[in-house]
């Protein structure tokens, strides 16, 4: 094989005219045209917008940003959100056949013949003008109920956890396919030059036994350059590693050896087109300039003392949920486009009874104060929240009826609710419904593929046409499904 000959077969069309010398220069050149004021007329991109794909967004999008609140491991809609009177009713008694024949569980489950209906741990209460019905185990996301939709009709395909993260991340069980927050920067580009246009931060209620584990590709760039990949703050003093110079290097002496190293990459950029090449280059620039925008960020000495009060007490602790959505908040106002908060220890198999207070402690006064703080701010408009999990749980038991300290719920991937806020969603309502045991989905069910074309489509995205051809192949977020559900729209 005549390797010169191979390289370029490998390089598609867009990708040889857009990385090509000329391509760099161009598109540095529309950079600093758009930061003047003097992009196309009739273009709908932003002044201030860096990269992204022409014509995109396709049209007037109702958000700029998101804040993605992933909770791992599955909250139990049974539990929290999807108040059911018949599972009071049926405590203790054999789940009706008809109710899951032919439905697959995980193999903790088994064959679900035989199992326990299991009545919610907490009970439930109406809240707000609205009358949503949240359990009394998050107290502060009920007080916040008029600002939320509840979508309680989700379904997915998946039945073990890393699959169906991926699945709602990415569109594939599988790994390798582009996340949500890589879609956005390749399609929409970035709003700063001092940030990333995609920032992930993790965390893990203490002493938790759930095993939930972050997997790198739960925001990877999959086929895409690897330059739309998310960018991990760890908790710490230090939120990104690496950025400070070494003892006695001047930050001007950096400035010299970046513009030195950038030369030599543009050569060998201009010989191969490799688009990592051109990624090198950006993130050598990206670090630099966050070796002062990063630690402005993480200080948060010039919040109110009542700002940090409604976040609740672990605020200050990094690394904690509470910090990280006060962080997401601040990232948000800065220009970030996609923000992850990811939060493990949902997978009550068995402490229901247990675990799951803590679990909701440490995130429900957190995520309401996002909402109110962004709301405060005059930002909740433009900013989509949203807030669950990969599936929910299931509405009969797992583990002994009679040893109440070690109830549990396996995985249901069949109905269970998350809620969204703010960007264009219509506020104080519940959009679908499960039957009356909350086993299935049955009134204006929602597929993942519906939720990432929804959440595309409050961008200004049409799911349909945003596209990367890998592998002969025009790939997109949703596959070749996926529908706008219209009836959440504000």
């Amino acid at each position: 094989m005549d390797h010169f000959l191979e390289h370029f077969l490998l390089v598609n069309r867009r990708e040889f005219f857009g990385r090509s010398a000329c391509g760099i220069g161009s598109a540095a050149l529309a950079s600093l045209l758009a930061k003047d004021g003097m992009s196309a007329e009739g273009s709908p991109r932003p002044e201030t917008r860096i990269g992204g794909l022409d014509g995109v967004p396709h049209f007037a999008p109702k958000a700029k940003r998101v804040i993605y609140l992933f909770q791992n491991g599955a909250p139990t809609h049974c539990d929290l959100f999807d108040y059911k009177p018949k599972l009071i009713e049926l405590h203790g008694k054999p789940v009706p056949e008809a109710a899951v024949a032919g439905k697959r569980f995980s193999t903790m489950t088994g064959s679900p013949s035989g199992k326990l209906m299991l009545a919610p741990v907490e009970p439930f209460a109406q809240h707000g003008q609205s009358g949503a019905w949240v359990s009394n185990f998050l107290p502060h996301t009920a007080k916040i109920a008029d600002e939320i939709c509840f979508v309680k009709s989700m379904h997915t395909e998946a039945v073990n956890h890393a699959p169906g993260i991926s699945f709602f991340l990415s569109g594939a069980e599988l790994p390798g396919r582009p996340t949500l927050g890589a879609w956005l920067s390749y399609g929409l580009g970035s709003d700063t030059e001092s940030l990333p246009s995609f920032v992930v931060m993790t965390s893990v209620s203490k002493g938790t036994t759930c095993g939930q584990i972050f997997y790198d590709f739960y925001w990877g760039a999959g086929f895409l350059p690897s330059k739309y990949q998310g960018v991990k703050f760890r908790g710490g003093s230090e939120p990104v590693l690496y950025l400070d110079n070494p003892d006695g290097l001047s930050r001007q002496v950096r400035r010299t050896q970046l513009d030195a190293i950038a030369k030599l990459n543009e050569i060998k950029q201009r010989e191969f087109a490799d688009p990592e090449i051109a990624t090198r280059i950006a993130q050598y620039e990206m670090a630099y300039r966050m070796q002062t925008s990063v630690p402005e960020l993480a200080d948060f000495s010039d919040e109110s003392a009542a700002t940090l009060e409604m976040y609740g007490p672990s605020v200050r602790e990094p690394g904690t949920f509470a910090h990280n959505c006060l962080m997401a908040r601040r990232l948000a106002e800065r220009g970030v486009r996609f923000v992850q908060v990811m939060h493990a220890g949902w997978d009550q198999h068995g402490s229901l009874t247990t675990e799951l207070y803590t679990q909701c402690k440490d995130t429900d006064q957190p995520s309401a104060a996002l909402v109110k703080d962004l709301k405060q701010r005059g930002l909740l408009d433009d900013t989509l929240v949203i807030w669950g999990g990969e599936f929910g749980r299931t509405p009969f038991l797992q583990g002994n009826i009679n040893d109440r300290p070690k109830w549990g719920r396996d995985h249901h991937p069949y109905a269970f609710t998350l809620w969204m806020a703010g960007g264009g969603i219509k506020p104080g309502i519940s959009y679908g419904e499960s039957d009356e045991l909350a086993m299935s989905a049955v009134k204006d069910p929602v597929h993942v593929h519906d939720f990432q074309a929804t959440l595309l489509h409050l961008l200004g995205i049409d799911h349909e046409r945003l596209t990367f051809k890998f592998q002969g192949r025009h790939f997109r977020l949703t596959d070749v499904h996926g529908k706008v559900v219209k009836g959440i729209l504000a």
